[in-house]
């Protein structure tokens, strides 16, 4: 009989591991390695995986932040408000990881040669379960170079060794190894079989502030130093040398203790129901964010995406809301500022699709702590592109980094005077099939210990007021300040 999820948190809790292989999924990942090791002896090492059930609904966040190990990758991917669509995972037994231009493309290659030779049955389950590789990319294809973004590779996706995929009160684990020539199937499945008897499910904690001592926030530069980066982009921009620019700030906070980041992420998944709440670990230092942007999502021969960029801030009062709203739906440089980053991804996308369809007008979709203007793209694709192109021939997206793209890119860092490592960058997963999705990394902040590095930016185009594009990373900054502080 199965247990409802409070029952089954209840007894999970107590010791109980609802993750025992089934003598059906035992029997077919012993013959799924005992494959893979075979293989390995003619072609080098193979991945070998297996997906199954769980008896029970469980929370994958639930069982990473109980379950991970120091220093292992490990990450949580969700959209709360898409029927609880979450995706997690633990460990790595492949990391893909390159850098430079070209870099997504030799990551994709890579993946899919480990797929096609994957020793693994097509997971049955909910869209993100079976083999997956999942992380993330720098915005630069030099990027991450900063000491604090160094366990962060400019294109990074690990093959988690167990992973985790729920749909609504589905959830199916996958566990994975890379078998080698020489190696044993029975030993793998030993080791296997003890790191699932080891996970743990547990609620995640809530968030515990100091009761006296306070934070430090302060920006890595002064504010004057992004008001006059944002005058000189719009000088830029004036002589015609530019279009628009996206430029981003960095605050950092200082606590009196570590970071509690698994009480940070459930709040910020109650917070932004709407988002993709991300956690992505690395070494001691992780990633979090609550991103309002979808970069891709493909499934089969389908690619969405949507294009966002504007934004006001909003009011608790019903009405004071929807003026701020229509007062941005009705601002010439808002909708000129969408229009660019809405023109661009559609003409990335009709170079590979039958046809492209979006709405012939920008929506206001609102958040939390702020509105924007919204666009949703919908393709159909001419052949199958992996999601992992897909997401490198849309970044960066004007709304990220300008247009024209080839001016703008090499002087984002030179006006900002930060290197933003993953922030505005791709992440997310794919599968074997190349279907999968990556969101971009904004509202997002970096945490290593008691320091979190907080990242927003801003489009900057002929009329923007560098006063009123500061006051606008401000509210942006609010998403997670306010955790974190």
């Amino acid at each position: 009989m199965e247990l409802a999820p409070a029952q089954a948190r209840a007894k999970t809790d107590a010791g109980t591991s609802p993750f025992v292989l089934g003598q059906d999924a035992l029997a077919r990942l012993r013959g799924s390695l005992a494959r893979g090791v075979r293989g390995g002896r003619r072609a080098g090492p193979r991945l070998a995986a297996v997906s199954w059930p769980l008896p029970v609904a469980v929370d994958p966040a639930e069982v990473v932040f109980a379950s991970r190990a120091a220093g292992e990758p490990w990450i949580c991917f969700e959209q709360p408000e898409r029927a609880g669509s979450s995706l997690g995972g633990l460990g790595a037994v492949v990391t893909l990881e390159d850098r430079g231009p070209g870099r997504f493309a030799r990551v994709a290659e890579r993946w899919r040669e480990l797929a096609a030779q994957a020793c693994a049955e097509p997971s049955e389950g909910p869209f993100g379960s079976g083999l997956v590789a999942a992380g993330g990319f720098a915005f630069a294809d030099d990027g991450a170079s900063a000491l604090h973004w160094s366990p962060f590779a400019p294109a990074s996706l690990v093959v988690p060794e167990i992973a985790f995929a729920r749909r609504g009160d589905e959830t199916w684990c996958t566990v994975a190894a890379l078998a080698r020539p020489g190696d044993s199937a029975d030993d793998m499945l030993a080791r296997i079989t003890a790191r699932l008897a080891g996970l743990r499910v547990a609620r995640l904690p809530l968030l515990d502030p100091h009761p006296t001592e306070r934070h430090r926030v302060g920006g890595a530069l002064a504010p004057e130093h992004y008001e006059a980066a944002v005058a000189h982009a719009v000088e830029l921009i004036n002589r015609g040398e530019l279009e628009k620019i996206v430029l981003a700030r960095e605050v950092e906070v200082h606590a009196p203790r570590e970071h509690a980041i698994a009480a940070v992420y459930d709040v910020l998944r109650g917070a932004f129901g709407g988002c993709f709440v991300l956690a992505i670990g690395r070494g001691e230092s992780t990633l979090v964010a609550a991103s309002p942007e979808l970069l891709i999502r493909r499934e089969g021969l389908r690619a969405s995406t949507l294009a966002l960029a504007g934004s006001t801030g909003r009011s608790a009062d019903p009405a004071v809301d929807d003026h701020l709203g229509e007062r941005m739906l009705r601002s010439g440089k808002e909708r000129r500022e969408h229009a660019i980053v809405a023109e661009r991804i559609e003409h990335e996308l009709r170079r590979h699709a039958v046809w492209v369809t979006m709405p012939s007008e920008p929506s206001v979709v609102r958040i939390a702590n702020i509105q924007h203007l919204a666009t949703p793209i919908r393709a159909q694709l001419a052949e199958p592109v992996d999601a992992i192109e897909l997401a490198g021939l849309l970044h960066p997206t004007p709304a990220l980094g300008g247009e024209p793209t080839a001016r703008a890119l090499p002087l984002i860092r030179a006006l900002e005077g930060i290197d933003r490592g993953w922030y505005a960058g791709p992440v997310g997963w794919t599968d074997a099939n190349g279907d999968g999705e990556f969101c971009v990394a904004l509202r997002c902040a970096l945490i290593e210990g008691r320091v979190a590095r907080c990242y927003a930016g801003v489009g900057v185009v002929a009329n923007s007021d560098p006063a009123a594009e500061l006051a606008e990373t401000e509210v942006k900054l609010a998403a997670l300040l306010p955790v974190l502080s």
